[in-house]
């Protein structure tokens, strides 16, 4: 019989004890939406991110692709409908979607909200809400704003590798 051993992988570089609460974490108004950045790419090596993000009935962006990142969702409260590839997938309080990098996917609130952790494999969405969000005063939803502009810079978008896609969003009335 051999003995037992273990593995000690050193941590990555860039790695750092990250200890927030949703409370006192950076906050922004996007949008609709209260996104609260738990942990960004500085902290993390730019391996992942996570954020805790509060929506309206009805809110989601369009269809769109991340370049590079995967997407994951965890329901801490409500129901959402997401478009994944050309699929509609119902998801509510308890269920984590893991959306791969480069696929179709877009989403919308059914429930009159809904609290999401949403994280990025690796960091990439935090780094745009902290430049083009509103510093938010209070961990409120903002008011109602316009929807997600699909007329932004294409070089913007590359820089935090995501991309509008083209053609119907079946999420929302008349395809639109």
């Amino acid at each position: 019989m051999t003995a037992p051993f273990s593995i000690v992988i050193e941590p990555t570089p860039g790695s750092l004890l990250v200890h927030r609460n949703v409370d006192t974490a950076p906050a922004f108004w996007s949008v609709d939406s209260l996104w609260v950045v738990l942990c960004d790419g500085g902290e993390t090596g730019g391996r992942h991110s996570m954020m805790e993000q509060l929506m309206p009935k009805d809110s989601g962006p369009p269809p769109h692709r991340h370049l590079w990142s995967d997407e994951t969702f965890y329901l801490l409260d409500g129901a959402i409908t997401f478009l994944v590839g050309e699929e509609i997938r119902s998801a509510r309080k308890g269920d984590y979607l893991v959306i791969p990098r480069n696929t179709r996917h877009g989403f919308r609130v059914d429930s009159d909200t809904a609290r999401i952790l949403n994280g990025y494999t690796p960091a990439s969405m935090e780094s745009m809400l902290s430049e083009l969000g509103t510093p938010a005063i209070e961990r409120l939803l903002p008011a109602k704003g316009p929807p997600p502009s699909t007329n932004m810079p294409a070089e913007l978008l590359a820089r935090y590798g995501m991309e509008w896609l083209p053609g119907p969003d079946p999420l929302r009335p008349g395809g639109h």
